[in-house]
């Protein structure tokens, strides 16, 4: 799984913050009830909503791995649509790149 040349340098660059960042985050996922397909794709949605494309193939691929299909993801991608218009849309090709890569 690729992930974004931001996160490539956060690692590379400040290594303490992204070992704290990835402990959060791990403790935050433990904390959710969700199961991890639709945590996944529940993140997927939020990413799509505020226009944060740049994390969609990692995450698509993280869903992809928890069994969401293409049709779930974009069903996901497109939640958002009526109330935040276009940006999902914008999200949708690097969605779709990403979950057809493998």
């Amino acid at each position: 799984m690729r992930i974004s040349n931001s996160f490539e340098t956060f690692a590379k660059e400040a290594p303490e913050y992204q070992q704290t960042f990835n402990e959060l985050i791990q403790s935050w996922g433990e904390n959710s009830v969700l199961d991890d397909k639709t945590q996944h794709l529940a993140y997927l949605a939020v990413l799509a909503a505020t226009g944060k494309t740049s994390g969609l193939p990692f995450h698509v691929m993280l869903a992809k791995k928890a069994g969401a299909s293409r049709q779930e993801v974009i069903s996901t991608i497109m939640i958002g649509l009526p109330a935040v218009g276009n940006e999902v849309i914008n999200a949708l090709p690097a969605a779709l790149e990403a979950y057809d890569k493998q």
